[in-house]
């Protein structure tokens, strides 16, 4: 059975377009078929300092996979890039040269230990929105049930964003 999910690519140290492509290349080898991709966008930190400024993209993929699994892979991929996890996490958000965060896996409510879907954050950041409502305005949050269009229409985060 195919599911469709949505992920949030984001990167901000080095050359951060290249490590979207080099996401984009692993995830369709390891994980499904991106059968839509938003427009990179150029995004300011959010709740956080950083020398530069996030690329952003959102992506549909069709896989075969359960939540865990993908979580699973995407940590593994995200090794693969140069992601390095900090060890005291409390400290709050950080640079990275990738991050991948499963926004929403078909219309399923996952709380685990190791994952929430949908992104308990979504309603609250403009460079989720933004690339989401580009896909997928309709799509309905299935916990909040408004669509990416009516989130982003309220959204009071006021960070710069734009579409390159």
């Amino acid at each position: 059975m195919y599911h469709t999910v949505y992920i949030l690519l984001g990167s901000n140290i080095g050359d951060s377009i290249s490590h979207l492509n080099s996401a984009r290349v692993l995830i369709e080898q390891e994980i499904g078929e991106i059968t839509k991709a938003s427009s990179i966008y150029k995004t300011e930190p959010w709740l956080m300092e950083a020398e530069q400024w996030f690329h952003n993209q959102v992506l549909e993929v069709k896989c075969q996979v359960s939540p865990e699994k993908l979580l699973q892979t995407i940590i593994a991929l995200e090794e693969k890039l140069g992601r390095t996890r900090s060890e005291n996490q409390s400290s709050g958000y950080e640079s990275r040269t990738i991050d991948m965060d499963i926004l929403y896996f078909d219309q399923a409510i996952v709380e685990s230990e190791s994952l929430i879907v949908p992104h308990p954050r979504i309603q609250e950041r403009r460079f989720v929105l933004e690339p989401m409502c580009e896909l997928s305005p309709l799509f309905i949050h299935p916990i909040l049930d408004k669509t990416q269009r009516a989130m982003l229409d309220i959204c009071t985060d006021h960070t710069t964003i734009e579409r390159i």
